[in-house]
């Protein structure tokens, strides 16, 4: 860890009822259909390209070789684990109000209960441009006794997937408040310290997938040492951001001291994560 069923009579629905919903729905379907969506494919294969031209079509996403040319003119270290400044440059270089980062793969797989079966498998990450957020995360997997049948299955969801991923782009992010930020610079200023330092769990879904990534958590901290607010400033998803907000929040730390008082903080704390490997 590291600092920085009721049956009733029907009545014939109000005119202004029924104008309200028309106009309440107009304005859902508005939101949606006017925000500008970008598909990313950092990986290509056959497959993934088919995921998504279908996944863009439905989105009625931006024009995918201005995409891929404003993406190829950005840098990340991990384009699958990235800093939401990361995300903010990717999302601004392509001029787009969210992003998708989609990574499709398909393979053998083998178990005692099934045997050997193929899976494929899409991995969909909505981002937030403006904020670097991840605003949705899921995997979605498919397995048949062949390659063409898994990856048939895979592609009929293509609708349900945008259903979801339009739904989750109506979303508030609420503006980060001002506070004061550790410095190892400032002298005057004691670090705040966790009286138990505590370890967030790998989960099964990144352990299954090999997931290796870093989370990246902004906590602030008021003069009593309590955590008031989490933000996560770099993120992976498989269920690997939420155990380390859901950890953090079970700390309790000495509160920060300047000139010797209390004082609310914001500290930066970094979790590594890799695959779990079996002992021999």
């Amino acid at each position: 860890m590291k600092f920085h069923v009721c049956i009733t009579k029907f009545k014939p629905p109000k005119f202004s009822n029924v104008l309200f919903a028309a106009v309440f729905f107009g304005i859902f379907a508005f939101q949606i259909y006017s925000q500008k969506l970008a598909v990313i494919t950092p990986e290509t294969s056959p497959i993934s390209e088919k995921v998504s031209a279908e996944l863009s079509d439905n989105l009625n996403a931006l024009d995918a070789d201005l995409v891929k040319s404003a993406f190829q003119s950005t840098t990340s270290e991990n384009i699958f684990n990235p800093t939401t400044a990361e995300a903010k440059i990717i999302g601004a270089a392509i001029g787009c109000d969210y992003f998708v980062l989609l990574k499709v793969e398909t393979g053998r797989r083998n178990s005692f209960d099934k045997g050997e079966y193929f899976e494929s498998f899409a991995v969909i990450y909505l981002v937030n441009s403006k904020s670097g957020q991840l605003v949705f995360w899921k995997i979605y997997s498919f397995e048949d006794k062949t390659i063409s049948l898994a990856e048939s299955k895979l592609l009929t969801q293509i609708k349900s997937i945008s259903s979801e991923l339009k739904i989750s782009s109506i979303s508030y992010n609420a503006d980060k408040p001002n506070m004061a930020e550790f410095s190892e610079d400032d002298k005057s200023l004691r670090s705040p310290l966790p009286y138990k330092r505590l370890k967030p769990a790998y989960t099964t879904l990144a352990n299954l997938y090999s997931i290796a990534a870093t989370i990246d958590i902004e906590v602030d901290l008021n003069e009593k040492g309590e955590v008031t607010r989490t933000e996560i400033i770099r993120w992976a998803g498989f269920g690997l951001d939420e155990a380390v907000i859901e950890t953090v929040k079970k700390m309790n730390w000495r509160p920060a001291l300047k000139d010797g008082k209390p004082v609310p903080i914001r500290v930066l704390l970094r979790y590594n994560f890799k695959k779990i490997e079996k002992a021999e």
